[in-house]
């Protein structure tokens, strides 16, 4: 499922808050709603205009375009997480989790603002395999709720999910020329005939034909 140009921009218009800023990652960057979601501080990259997707599907590391225009948002969100980390800090937590390797190699990284998660979540949790209490990151179920109620606002039947923006920023790429190389790259695919997928999009009204009925 694809959603046009016009109606992603609806979608997004009607999306506030955290939802919303995530919502409009996915479509800018062609991410996945986990990947979003454990996006750290330091994978935003403003300088390079570029997102670092780490340990993506197939545990493979990926740079993805950031938006100009997601610019200033993802700032003001960074300086809340950095509010919140050092008030967590101030309280004796700030902890979050890392891959057990890292947390072996960095054993004080933990606390670092560098590794906290972008979209953090609301209240802090016990973590269970470890049993220390932590900020985990926001909720995918959040997001999914979020983007439910935005497109029936917009009054759009089709079938939506988060992924359906992945999907759009594919075939948006391909409709304005990208290379089909370059999009498997910002995908993260590993086989290029899964990022085929998206040319049957280009194919509109069935095979590329246009009905007899618009030249009466």
């Amino acid at each position: 499922m694809v959603l046009t140009k016009e109606e992603v921009a609806q979608v997004l218009s009607v999306m506030q808050g955290t939802a919303g800023l995530i919502t409009k990652l996915l479509y800018a960057g062609g991410l996945r709603i986990t990947e979003a979601a454990r996006l750290r501080v330091q994978d935003i990259d403003f300088g390079f205009k570029q997102i670092t997707v780490r340990d993506g599907k197939g545990k493979k590391d990926r740079g993805t375009p950031l938006s100009v225009n997601l610019i200033p948002l993802l700032e003001n969100q960074l300086k809340k997480v950095r509010t919140l980390h050092q008030q967590d800090l101030s309280k004796g937590f700030g902890s979050v989790y890392l891959p057990y390797a890292l947390a072996k190699k960095y054993p004080k990284a933990d606390q670092e603002l560098n590794w906290q998660y972008v979209f953090p979540s609301r209240n802090l949790a016990m973590d269970p395999r470890s049993g220390v209490t932590r900020r985990h990151h926001v909720d995918q179920s959040v997001v999914n709720k979020a983007i439910k109620r935005a497109v029936k606002l917009c009054d759009i039947t089709k079938k939506v999910s988060a992924h359906t923006f992945r999907h759009s920023f594919a075939t948006h790429l391909l409709q304005t020329g990208t290379d089909i190389r370059t999009i498997q790259a910002l995908l993260g695919h590993a086989d290029l005939q899964t990022t085929m997928i998206y040319t049957h999009v280009l194919k509109q009204g069935g095979q590329g034909v246009v009905s007899p009925f618009d030249n009466l």
